[in-house]
């Protein structure tokens, strides 16, 4: 069996996203093959995302069915790397923004990054809330960062997660009363000076509003996309707006929109309360043709996670189950941009 035969083959896996095959999409890199192995690589770009998996999966059942043995990799090429790259060894950026606070937006951060690891991926999280860093609380990291020689920092790690906050730097107690200016320098450190390594993912966990940090890392960072976190209520559904708009005016694709706090189950009748309204989240994502990411009910036990430091993803249960469908759907809406940026540049 040949390239061509083999190309032919890649011709019949759809991809689930983008309605049509990996050839016509222009999605394979290379094909090589050699002493009964075929060399194949794609343009994948989102590590452990269910629906690229499913793609891999599928290559390599129909070319062992033909015969051959399957070495497969997944690289999706970047004409701006350069020596001066942002972050080079990261291969996406998520953003989590709300446009109040109030709605969870840390809790979404830290599960989705914690979901992430979960996979299998590789994942570090930003707590980029200089004013109210409480993320290393939730995940119980009290190892601070090691300096090196370099005058480099060594982020802790946490359930698989590579954490930095604002929270490792200040008092306990300290209040953080920053400008505009030290804001944008603090980040810019954060993020140039710490060793994050090679990451599948990063998340930020940005603060509520659409004030300095958020513009700073708009302008700093390649972000690959956000998440957008609301509650059903009209009032924070009105303010995630505003967040939309941000992430549209810089040009940054929305992943889709969380709706947190989505209903409650009352643990003695097992009836359904929808809290604080209902379909919020749903009617923006329709409204702007976002994907709607997924609802998290109102559960005691996220309130505990985040207490104790044990995100409620790495649980048993429907709260979990819906926190690792919500995670999913990030990463393979992550997969989509990264391939849609394929066709796009024709690389």
């Amino acid at each position: 069996m040949d390239e061509a035969a083999v190309r032919d083959l890649l011709a019949e896996v759809e991809d689930p996203s983008l309605g049509d095959d990996l050839v016509s999409l222009g999605l394979v890199n290379a094909i090589e093959v050699e002493d009964g192995t075929a060399k194949i690589s794609l343009a994948l770009g989102a590590p452990y995302a269910p629906h690229e998996s499913a793609i891999a999966a599928e290559v390599r059942e129909k070319i062992q069915a033909a015969g051959l043995a399957v070495d497969l990799s997944a690289n999706i090429p970047d004409d701006q790397a350069d020596d001066d790259q942002v972050l080079p060894g990261v291969k996406n950026i998520i953003a989590v923004a709300s446009g109040k606070g109030g709605v969870g937006k840390s809790t979404m951060a830290v599960n989705i990054a914690a979901g992430l690891s979960k996979l299998g991926a590789e994942v570090g999280l930003f707590d980029a809330d200089v004013y109210g860093p409480n993320v290393p609380r939730m995940l119980d990291a009290d190892e601070a960062p090691r300096a090196t020689d370099e005058d480099t920092i060594i982020p802790p790690e946490k359930f698989g997660v590579k954490l930095m906050s604002m929270a490792f730097l200040s008092g306990e107690d300290d209040p953080v009363i920053w400008r505009g200016p030290m804001v944008h320098k603090l980040l810019t450190q954060l993020v140039e000076d710490v060793e994050w390594g090679e990451l599948d993912y990063m998340v930020l966990d940005l603060p509520p509003g659409t004030g300095d940090t958020q513009l700073t890392i708009l302008q700093t960072l390649p972000l690959t996309g956000s998440v957008v976190v609301t509650t059903p209520q009209e009032v924070a559904v009105d303010d995630a707006r505003k967040g939309l708009r941000m992430f549209g005016k810089h040009e940054t694709p929305v992943l889709g929109i969380a709706e947190n706090m989505a209903s409650f189950r009352c643990p003695d009748c097992g009836s359904e309360h929808e809290i604080f309204g209902e379909g919020g989240g749903r009617t923006l994502a329709d409204e702007n043709d976002l994907p709607f990411l997924g609802g998290i009910p109102i559960d005691p036990a996220i309130r505990q996670g985040g207490d104790e430091g044990k995100p409620v993803v790495l649980r048993e249960g429907e709260t979990a189950d819906a926190f690792r469908v919500l995670t999913e759907n990030v990463a393979n809406n992550v997969g989509v941009i990264r391939r849609q940026s394929v066709q796009q540049h024709g690389w």
